[in-house]
């Protein structure tokens, strides 16, 4: 690397350095500033999750989606794009939220199991899944609670249902549902002088890899608590990064195939931009772990982008 080029580098990294270091400072002093009744601050209702809820890209938040405060009503649609090393997926869906209370989602996702299906003897194989889910504000109120010790909670109820195409007879051999309800207590806190947000869910759940291979198993029927956690650190007012960790049940495993069909925990980084309170785009690097190992063994990453627009 020549001279001029480690100097440029080095003038830039500084320079990022300095503006990082500001961010959170006119974050601050914007969201002071911000009048609560002309409704929420951008990114404070969250971003569409691939199951549909208001929250990070992998899990729930106890906020509502959309920017619909008390008295209001409002509404989201989003599409999503995630592509590893052996899979495709995509998802989309709409979210309907009111009064800052409640939220309605529906969403639909489309696996794509590529080489895996194949070597499976499925070529083309597609699992699909709906998932219609429904979120109630407990208590708290993440904004003007900001200066509370008590975090804002939402109990969310998610109910699913599979296409799993030629491997339906394979999942119901091992036990596997294809429809199953599950679900989630989430508590969230905004920490408005350091621009922080912090979550915390525990999900009632037997689902397998997010329910596209099926819920529960003839040897572990049974749903678990699995905990999820994300923290997201608002740059400005329409930027954020954060990280997400969401632990995932192992119901198929041991099976037939012992470990073969084995889950591993999810987890992201990410970057969410709001430009207007109409629009967002999130760009993260997610590692699904390892799906179905006994044909694809290596961890599962790669690029996730989700658009959503609230009109």
């Amino acid at each position: 690397m020549n001279t001029a080029l480690k100097r440029t580098l080095c003038g830039a990294a500084a320079a990022c350095a300095t503006w990082l270091t500001a961010l959170p400072a006119a974050a601050q002093a914007q969201g002071q500033h911000e009048d609560a009744r002309h409704g929420k601050l951008l990114l404070t209702g969250g971003v569409s999750s691939v199951d549909g809820s208001a929250g990070g890209g992998l899990t729930p938040w106890a906020l509502t989606g959309t920017y619909a405060t008390e008295g209001q009503w409002g509404w989201s649609a989003f599409v999503t794009r995630l592509r590893t090393q052996d899979y495709g997926y995509w998802g989309g869906g709409l979210a309907l939220s009111g009064d800052d209370r409640w939220e309605l989602s529906l969403a639909r996702q489309d696996f794509d199991t590529g080489a895996t299906g194949t070597a499976l003897g499925l070529p083309g194989l597609h699992l699909k899944q709906d998932v219609l889910a429904a979120k109630w504000r407990m208590a708290g109120e993440a904004l003007l609670d900001s200066d509370s010790a008590w975090p804002q909670l939402a109990l969310g109820v998610q109910m699913r249902r599979l296409d799993a195409a030629g491997l339906a007879p394979t999942l119901a051999a091992l036990g596997a549902r294809t429809r199953d309800t599950e679900f989630t207590l989430s508590a969230t806190k905004l920490l408005l002088g350091p621009g922080l947000l912090l979550n915390g869910t525990l999900r009632w759940t037997r689902a397998n890899q997010n329910g596209l291979l099926g819920f529960g198993s003839t040897a572990s029927p049974a749903r678990s608590l699995q905990p999820e956690l994300s923290v997201a650190w608002l740059l400005r007012r329409d930027l954020a990064v954060g990280a997400e960790y969401r632990r995932m049940p192992d119901k198929l495993n041991p099976s037939a195939l012992g470990e073969g069909l084995a889950a591993d925990d999810w987890k992201d980084v990410f970057v969410a931009w709001a430009p207007t309170k109409t629009a967002s785009l999130t760009v993260a690097w997610a590692d699904l772990g390892r799906i179905v190992p006994a044909v694809a063994p290596k961890p599962q990453r790669g690029l996730y982008l989700s658009v959503q627009v609230t009109p």
